[in-house]
C-alpha cells in the first residue's frame, strides 16, 4: 500500500517535470535529422532527409559520413539522374576527405556522363572543378585547366563568388602542380578577393590557405606560415574542426622545416584533437605520422614506431594511399636510424608502392633519396648514387626543386666518402648556392614572431570577446532589470505559486523518502526479531534433548534419589527457560540464575567432579543490563560434554560478565581436553554442537540491527598443551529503561 501510494504521487510529478524539460530543452540536431528520416513517408523526401543526415556527418561525423555513403548509393539506384548525381558526388566527396583516392576517381569519372543529362549549373560546376582535380593529379595540367575555367565560366554566369573563388584556387594550385609560380600566385590572389567578397569565412580561410600551400611549394616558408595563421584564424572563428586540424597540420610541418620542433609537436597535437573530435581518422592517422616525424629528430624512436604503426592502422582502413606512403616513409627512416637497414628497405618499398598507386611523383622523388642514403649508409654506393640521381630526375621534371639541394649534399657527401674530391665539390657548390639563395634558415626568426604574435592576438581576441560577452551581459541585465520593475506587480503572484510549487515538492519528497526510509528501518528491524525468535526456537529443543539424556542416564543407572532431586531441579530450570526464551531479551540476573541452576544439576549428575564460578560485574546489576537469553548455555554445555571435565582432576568452568567500551563481555573458561582432543573423539565428532552456528547468527542480528561489532571467538585456554577453551563473546550493551525508571 505504501509503495503504491508513493507511485501514485511521484508518476504524475514525474511526467509534469519531464514535460517542463521537454519544453524547455533542444534536441539535438543529429537527433532531429534521424528522426525525420525514420518518420517520412514519400520515398523522395525520405531520400533527401537521408542526404541531410549524411551532409551532417559530412561536417561532424566523418566515420559515420563514410559508413551511410554506401546506403546512400544503394538507395538512389532507383531515383531520377539528378538524385543518383547527387548520391555519386556525395559518395566522392566522402571518399576524397577519407584519402580513398582510388574510391574518389572512380566515381568522379562514373559522374561523366551525367554532364550531358542535367541541366544543373550548380552540378556542373562541381563535376568541372572535380574532374580538374582528377587530371591535375594525373599530371595531366592542361586538360585539368580547360575543365577549371570551365568551372570560371559557370561562376561568372552566375555572379557567385564562392564559385568563383574555389575556381581560381584550383586553378592555383594546378599551376603550382606544373612549377608555373607567377600564375599560381596571380590565382590565388584572385581566390581571395572573390572570397572576401561573401560573408562565409570558410571560404576565405580555404583561399588564404592555398596561397599559403603555393608559398609553401616554392620554398617561401615565411609567407606560408603567415598566410595559414590567418586561415587558421578564420577557421577558429566558424569553429570548422576539419579545416583546423588541417590547417595545425600544415603549420606544424612548416615549423618542422626549421627544426622548431616545440611548435610542430603543438600544432601537430592540435591537429590530431581536432580530427578526433570529427571522428576523422585520416587526419588522425596523418597527424600521428607528423608526431612520428618530431619523435625520429628527438631520437624517441619508440615513440616514433608506435605513432607511425597507429596512424597505418588508421589509414589502412580508409585506403588512403598517400597517407600509408607517408606512414611507412617515416617508419623507414627510423629504422634507418636504428641501423635496420633491412626493415628500413621494407618500409621505403611499402611507401614506393602506396605512392605509385597514385601517380605521386613529388613524394616518390622524396622516397628515393631516402632510399639513396641507406645505401650510402651501406657503403653501397652505386646504388645509392642510382636512387640519388632518380630523386633528382623526378624533382626537376616535378614537384617542388626546392627539396632538390638535400640530395644534392647527400652526394656530395657520398662522393666525399669515396674519395672523388672533384664531384663532391662540385655537388657542395650546387648545394651551397641554394642555400645562399634560399631564405628559410634567415626566415626562422621571422616565422618564430609571427607565430607569438598569432598567440598574443589570440589572447588579445579571448580577452576583447570576454569583455564584450561582459557588456551584452550587463546590458541584458540592465534590460531585464527594466523589464521586472515593468511587470514586477504581475509577476509576483506567478512568482509566489512556482516558490509555494517547488517548495510542495522539496517537502512532499523529504516526506516520502523519511517514510520510505523509516519503514525500511522498521523492515529490517522486524525482520532481525524474527531471526532471534527463530534462533531461540531452534535452541530450545536442542537443550531439552541434552537435559532429557541427563535424566535416561540416572534412570538407567536406577539411581532414584538424584534422578527425582535432578528432576526437580530441571523443572525449575525448564520454567525459566520457557519464561524466558521466547523474550528478546532478560535481565542478567535471570541468566545467572539460569547458568547456576544447569551447572549446579550437571555438577550433581557428575559427582561433583568440577566446580564453578560466575562473576557478574557490580555495575551490570546496578544499571539493570539485560542479555539476549540463553547466550552463554551452549557453551557450557559443550564445556561439560566434548571438554570431558569429569574425567579431568581439578575441573573447573569459569563465566564472567563484564562491561568494557560500551559493550557485554561475556568469558567461558574451561579446564577440558580442549578442542583438538575433542575432535579426534568419535563420539565428539558425531554429536556435534550446534552452539557456534546459532550464536554466531544471532551476533549478527544483533549486530545489524544495533548497528554494533559484536563478536565470537573462541581459543584454547592452555595454548602451549591445546588443552581447555576460552569463549570469548561481546554483546552490544542493553539496559532495561523500565527498571531504572
Amino acid at each position: 500500500m505504501f509503495k503504491n501510494s508513493i507511485s501514485n504521487f511521484l508518476f504524475p510529478l514525474l511526467f509534469m517535470l519531464l514535460g517542463s524539460m521537454y519544453s524547455f530543452g533542444q534536441v539535438s540536431k543529429e537527433k532531429q535529422l534521424v528522426q525525420s528520416y525514420n518518420t517520412e513517408k514519400n520515398p523522395n523526401k525520405k531520400f533527401s532527409r537521408l542526404m541531410a543526415l549524411g551532409e551532417y556527418y559530412k561536417q561532424n561525423h566523418l566515420r559515420r559520413a563514410d559508413s551511410i555513403r554506401h546506403v546512400i548509393l544503394k538507395e538512389s539506384i532507383n531515383f531520377e539522374d539528378s538524385i543518383r548525381f547527387n548520391a555519386l558526388f556525395y559518395n566522392a566527396e566522402v571518399a576524397q576527405l577519407c584519402g580513398d583516392q582510388d574510391e574518389y576517381f572512380k566515381t568522379i569519372l562514373a559522374c561523366q556522363p551525367f554532364l550531358g543529362k542535367l541541366n544543373s549549373e550548380e552540378a556542373q560546376f562541381k563535376l568541372f572543378r572535380h574532374l580538374g582535380f582528377y587530371h591535375s593529379s594525373m599530371q595531366e595540367f592542361e586538360t585539368a585547366d580547360f575543365y577549371y575555367r570551365l568551372a570560371v565560366k559557370i561562376g561568372k554566369k552566375e555572379k557567385n563568388n564562392y564559385q568563383l573563388s574555389e575556381a581560381y584556387s584550383h586553378l592555383a594550385l594546378n599551376f603550382m602542380s606544373a612549377n608555373v609560380k607567377d600564375s599560381a600566385l596571380a590565382y590565388s590572389d584572385k581566390s581571395i578577393n572573390f572570397a572576401r567578397r561573401g560573408k562565409d569565412k570558410s571560404h576565405l580561410s580555404r583561399a588564404f590557405n592555398t596561397q599559403a600551400r603555393v608559398y609553401d611549394f616554392f620554398g617561401q616558408i615565411e609567407l606560408s606560415v603567415a598566410k595559414n595563421l590567418i586561415s587558421l584564424q578564420l577557421a577558429e572563428e566558424v569553429q570548422n574542426k576539419w579545416l583546423l586540424s588541417k590547417y595545425c597540420r600544415e603549420i606544424g610541418q612548416e615549423q618542422k622545416v626549421i627544426l622548431n620542433l616545440d611548435d610542430a609537436e603543438y600544432y601537430f597535437k592540435r591537429s590530431f584533437n581536432y580530427a578526433k573530435q570529427i571522428h576523422d581518422r585520416r587526419q588522425m592517422g596523418m597527424a600521428l605520422s607528423n608526431l612520428a616525424s618530431v619523435n625520429l629528430d628527438r631520437n624517441q624512436l619508440g615513440t616514433a614506431i608506435t605513432n607511425s604503426n597507429q596512424a597505418i592502422k588508421y589509414l589502412t582502413e580508409l585506403n588512403d594511399f598517400n597517407g600509408l606512403g607517408e606512414a611507412y616513409n617515416i617508419l623507414g627512416m627510423v629504422y634507418q636510424k636504428q641501423g635496420k637497414y633491412n626493415e628500413a628497405a621494407t618500409s621505403f618499398n611499402q611507401a614506393l608502392v602506396y605512392y605509385e598507386a597514385t601517380s605521386n611523383k613529388e613524394k616518390i622523388a622524396g622516397v628515393y633519396h631516402n632510399v639513396g642514403t641507406v645505401f650510402k649508409e651501406q657503403k653501397k654506393y652505386s646504388n645509392a648514387l642510382n636512387y640519388l640521381n632518380r630523386s633528382i630526375e623526378i624533382r626537376t621534371q616535378y614537384g617542388a626543386k626546392n627539396q632538390i639541394y638535400h640530395t644534392y649534399r647527400t652526394i656530395a657527401d657520398l662522393y666525399k666518402e669515396i674519395n672523388n674530391s672533384q664531384k663532391s665539390l662540385e655537388y657542395m657548390e650546387l648545394y651551397l648556392n641554394y642555400l645562399d639563395s634560399n631564405t628559410t634558415v634567415q626566415a626562422a626568426t621571422k616565422i618564430a614572431e609571427l607565430s607569438e604574435s598569432y598567440r598574443s592576438e589570440q589572447r588579445e581576441r579571448l580577452i576583447n570577446a570576454q569583455a564584450d560577452s561582459l557588456r551584452r551581459q550587463q546590458q541584458e541585465r540592465m534590460l531585464t532589470s527594466t523589464k521586472l520593475e515593468n511587470s514586477q506587480l504581475r509577476n509576483n503572484f506567478q512568482m509566489y505559486i512556482i516558490i509555494a510549487f517547488v517548495i510542495i515538492i522539496v517537502l512532499a519528497g523529504v516526506i516520502i523518502f523519511y517514510r520510505w526510509n523509516h519503514a525500511k528501518i522498521t523492515q529490517q528491524q522486524r525482520e532481525a526479531e524474527m531471526s532471534q525468535t527463530l534462533l531461540r526456537t531452534q535452541m530450545n529443543p536442542h537443550f531439552v534433548f541434552n537435559a532429557m539424556s541427563v535424566i535416561q542416564s540416572y534412570i538407567f543407572e536406577n539411581d532414584t534419589v538424584n534422578s527425582s532431586k535432578f528432576l526437580v531441579n530441571f523443572s525449575r530450570l525448564m520454567r525459566l527457560i520457557l519464561e524466558n526464551s521466547p523474550k528478546e531479551f532478560i535481565p542478567i540476573t535471570t541468566e545467572v540464575e539460569i547458568l547456576q541452576k544447569y551447572l549446579e544439576m550437571q555438577k550433581l549428575r557428575f559427582q561433583d567432579r568440577f566446580h564453578f564460578e560466575i562473576y557478574t560485574d557490580e555495575v551490570l546489576f546496578d544499571e539493570s543490563a539485560i542479555i539476549p537469553p540463553m547466550i552463554t548455555q551452549p557453551f557450557i554445555e559443550n564445556a561439560i560434554e566434548h571438554g570431558q571435565l569429569h574425567t579431568i582432576e581439578g575441573g573447573f568452568i569459569r563465566v564472567s560478565f563484564t562491561k568494557e567500551s560500551n559493550m557485554l563481555c561475556i568469558s567461558i573458561e574451561d579446564n577440558g581436553i580442549g578442542r583438538k582432543n575433542a575432535r579426534a573423539n568419535k563420539k565428539g565428532s558425531a554429536h556435534k554442537s550446534m552452539a557456534m552456528d546459532i550464536t554466531s547468527e544471532r551476533i549478527k542480528n544483533l549486530n545489524k540491527k544495533n548497528k554494533t561489532d559484536g563478536k565470537l571467538l573462541v581459543e584454547d585456554y592452555n595454548k602451549a598443551l591445546e588443552t581447555g577453551t576460552k569463549v570469548l563473546i561481546s554483546l552490544p550493551y542493553t539496559i532495561d529503561h523500565k527498571q531504572l525508571s
